[in-house]
């Protein structure tokens, strides 16, 4: 049966689609089968080709994904504001059902599926007579998360309140990955600590500043999956 984890974040532009590129690469330079997908996309890049999925590249890129990247994302949104505002303004909502289709045809394609959201957790998709939050997508396909924070000040604050929230919506949380992290810093040691004894949730990895390759053995992270 093929296996799937959900990238979410305390925030944006924490390192979402830098992690999950180190994680699919990571599963692929060990011989294993595994993709990326998203559902909705905004701030894509303006070309002279049309709308350039940013996110989707750079994972395409990092990990070697021979895929066509019109299948890594369902809604590429131009403006760079949350998926629901962009896609009132661009005039093109969100579906649930093509955002399933979309990931049920990834999910033949790999044996690893990532999948990756938008900002923080909170994050409405669609708004309008439909509503559709971040969660209800992870809900309608079934996933668990791995949340991706911020090593430095605050971030215990922000990891507590994700968790608190994921929780309280009965959905899985399987680790947690600390990104910009230097060891040998005493604040980024710390939070690290703290946010393990207070969510009694394990951070399963850092990462640094530029990181090639994830620190996590192949088999530790074969086991986020689900």
């Amino acid at each position: 049966m093929n296996k799937k984890i959900f990238i979410t974040a305390t925030g944006t532009d924490i390192g979402k689609t830098f992690v999950a590129a180190l994680i699919v690469k990571k599963l692929r330079d060990d011989g294993i089968n595994a993709g990326y997908y998203k559902a909705a996309l905004s701030g894509a890049e303006i070309t002279e080709n049309g709308l350039i999925p940013g996110d989707a590249c750079y994972v395409k890129r990092i990990a070697n994904i021979n895929e066509n990247t019109d299948n890594l994302v369902s809604y590429v949104y131009k403006e760079a504001v949350s998926p629901h505002l962009a896609a009132q303004i661009e005039g093109n909502p969100v579906e649930m059902g093509k955002v399933k289709e979309d990931f049920n045809n990834a999910l033949l394609k790999y044996n690893y599926l990532v999948m990756e959201g938008s900002g923080g957790i909170v994050c409405p998709i669609r708004y309008d007579h439909k509503k559709i939050l971040l969660e209800d997508i992870i809900k309608e396909l079934g996933f668990s998360t791995l949340i991706i924070a911020d090593a430095g000040l605050g971030t215990i604050n922000y990891v507590v309140l994700t968790v608190e929230y994921l929780k309280n919506r009965n959905i899985s949380i399987k680790g947690i990955i600390l990104n910009h992290y230097t060891r040998g810093n005493i604040l980024h040691e710390d939070n690290k600590k703290m946010i393990e004894a207070i969510t009694r949730i394990p951070v399963i990895a850092t990462v640094k500043e530029n990181e090639e390759v994830l620190n996590i053995s192949t088999e530790k992270l074969l086991k986020v999956f689900e």
